[in-house]
Parts: structure tokens; C-alpha cells; sequence
């Protein structure tokens, strides 16, 4: 085939572990206006690049599902990949994995065996398939841990994702979260509010949250906070043009303190703000407010 490719969709490679969502992922990808193509042979990326580019703008945005059936999984997605650069073709990857827990659970909901099982336990072939996938793990623009996700949750996040605009949009999602209730798992940066007095002690403000003006007053009068936010911001806004230019248009960003009801609160709105107001599309979430 002539490589003489006059255009270049936007491609993305749905990757990852069986069991996690790659094919929820696929629809969701789907109902959004992609083209999807489930179980693509890792050979075949370039094929499928420029099948796309020549359709006449006809297939502007591809998706395909890759994943793995044996041991040379990594040496043909490799080589696919350079066929795509040769192509001038810069997919984004996304990797979709879930806990070995989670993975069982769905295995024997559906009362199927794991691909790469072959004569062992669910748990050998799951192990297997992390093994082979770890590489390409490391190239995703995205790694999406599924665990705690249901699918309507996995849907969400897909839309945060590929539902926004090229060029500059950047979608960034702001968690706040206690960290005696665990970390968010789909968390890319993580900010430590811990360092601030707890407002928890003082007892006029234990009822109230960060989302409260005397809360948040109290919080951001402390020493440290408001030079926190500046420089955290500043710290953002140099690394947004980066995460751009290497394809990544979605962050989360999560913010804690003990129990996720006040200092977390209060800073992850205000750097949720400071996002907007550089041209970030923003959304805040606070995970465990009213959990305590």
C-alpha cells in the first residue's frame, strides 16, 4: 500500500485487561461518533491508519480494541505502532485494568474462563495477562482502574475523556477525599492538605464543611494555604502545555486531609477555580463529604 497518507485520523488503541471494560469502553467510544473495531490484530494498526485516512475524512476518528491472545502480544503491537509513526499516526493508548479481586468477581459472574487461563486457575491466566501487558502499561496516555467503577461510573469518565475538543481544552477533574477512606483510584496527581490545622478541632466549625464561609475563611487565613494554592496553580499551568502536546486532554487531580470534609474541600475548589480561570474545563467532585 502507498504510504502517501494526505491525513491522519485521530486514533486511539483500547488496551488492557480482560475483564476491565475495554468493550464498554469501545461502546461508549461508539455512541460518541467513533469508528470501533474490537479485537484488531496489533499487525493490522497501520492497515486500519490508513484504511481510515483514506476514506475521505469519511472515518475522521478510530478506535480499536487490542488485546492480548499470546506471548508475542507486545513484539506486534511494537511493530504496529511504528507503522502508524511511519504514518505520521500519534494513537492515544488507553489502558483499562482493574484488581485481581474485581477481575475474579466478573470471571465468574459471567461464567467464563480467562483468555490466557488455558489448563491453570482464573487467577494463573490474569496474572499471565498482566505480565504481557505491563509494557504497554507504561506507553498509555491514560491507565483507568475499573475496580470501583460500575459502568455507568466507566462511561462517565470515557465521556471526560474523548467528548472534549482538540487544540487547547484540557478537562480536569478535581477529588477531594479522606485519606483514612483510601486513596481515589484514578487518581494521576495527588495534593496533601494534612500540613494545615484541622478545622475538626475546633468545635464551632467540626459541624460545618468547606464548602462553608466560616470553614473556608478559617482554612485559607492559616499560614501557608493561600501560597499553597499559588504555587500549586503555577505548578499546573507549566505542566498543562506538556500534557497537551503529548496527547493527554484529561486529569485528575485529587486533593486530601484526614476525612474529607474540610481543608481538602476548601483547597480543591479553590484550585479547581484557578483551572477555570486558565481555560481548563473543570469539574469538582468531593467524595467523601457527608461520609463521616
Amino acid at each position: 500500500m502507498n504510504d502517501d497518507i494526505d491525513s491522519s485520523p485521530e486514533f486511539v488503541i483500547i488496551t488492557g485487561l480482560s475483564g476491565a471494560g475495554r468493550s464498554e469502553a469501545a461502546r461508549c467510544l461508539e455512541d460518541l461518533g467513533w469508528f470501533v473495531v474490537d479485537n484488531l490484530p496489533p499487525s493490522l494498526l497501520g492497515t486500519m491508519a490508513e484504511l481510515a485516512a483514506r476514506s475521505h475524512s469519511a472515518i475522521a476518528q478510530v478506535a480499536v480494541v487490542v488485546d492480548v491472545r499470546g506471548r508475542a502480544f507486545f513484539a506486534d503491537l511494537r511493530e504496529g505502532l511504528n507503522q502508524l509513526e511511519t504514518r505520521k499516526v500519534t494513537p492515544y493508548i488507553l489502558f483499562l485494568e482493574a484488581n485481581d479481586n474485581a477481575l475474579v468477581r466478573r470471571f465468574e459472574h459471567v461464567r467464563r474462563p480467562h483468555p490466557l487461563q488455558g489448563d491453570g486457575r482464573l487467577i494463573d491466566g490474569i496474572a499471565r495477562e498482566r505480565e504481557l501487558t505491563e509494557e504497554v502499561r507504561g506507553m498509555a496516555n491514560l491507565v483507568v482502574d475499573t475496580t470501583e467503577l460500575n459502568v455507568h461510573q466507566l462511561r462517565d469518565k470515557i465521556d471526560d475523556v474523548f467528548a472534549v475538543g482538540q487544540g487547547d481544552a484540557m478537562r480536569v477533574t478535581v477529588v477531594s477525599f479522606g485519606y483514612k477512606y483510601g486513596l481515589p483510584v484514578d487518581a494521576e496527581m495527588v495534593v496533601d492538605c494534612r500540613f494545615l490545622p484541622n478545622p475538626h478541632w475546633i468545635p464551632d466549625l467540626r459541624p460545618h464543611t468547606g464548602q462553608d464561609q466560616e470553614v473556608r475563611d478559617y482554612v485559607l487565613q492559616q499560614p501557608g494555604a493561600a501560597e499553597f494554592v499559588d504555587r500549586y496553580a503555577e505548578l499546573l499551568a507549566l505542566q498543562r502545555p506538556g500534557y497537551l502536546h503529548e496527547g493527554k486532554h484529561y486529569l485528575t487531580l485529587a486533593v486530601g486531609c484526614t476525612g474529607g470534609k474540610h481543608r481538602s474541600v476548601v483547597m480543591s475548589e479553590q484550585l479547581g477555580a484557578r483551572l477555570a480561570a486558565a481555560g481548563a474545563e473543570v469539574k469538582v467532585v468531593h467524595r467523601d463529604l457527608g461520609r463521616e
